[in-house]
């Protein structure tokens, strides 16, 4: 029985600093996710630009070729020629 009360009290210390590790850690991360959530862009906020984001590369896709406008050989459809 003595050896057991022996184990305890040594274990305690031990368990009890484990504990304060796992709380400080996850306190840590709890704050840097909030932190990372305030920095991020808010896309709800701004429509109109996503909104001119998306015109532009729709314009963009539909103008020309990318490949062509790079300097590669392509089809009538712009696509790239192999051959």
């Amino acid at each position: 029985m003595e050896d057991i009360s022996a184990l305890i009290k040594e274990a305690k210390p031990l368990y009890f600093a484990r504990k304060r590790r796992r709380r400080i850690g996850t306190g840590l991360l709890a704050m840097l996710v909030v932190l990372v959530g305030l920095r991020l862009p808010k896309y709800n906020a701004e429509p109109e630009v996503l909104y001119d984001l998306w015109t532009t590369q729709i314009y963009v896709t539909e103008s020309g070729s990318v490949i062509e406008d790079m300097g590669l050989p392509v089809d009538e459809y712009g696509l790239l020629m192999v051959g």
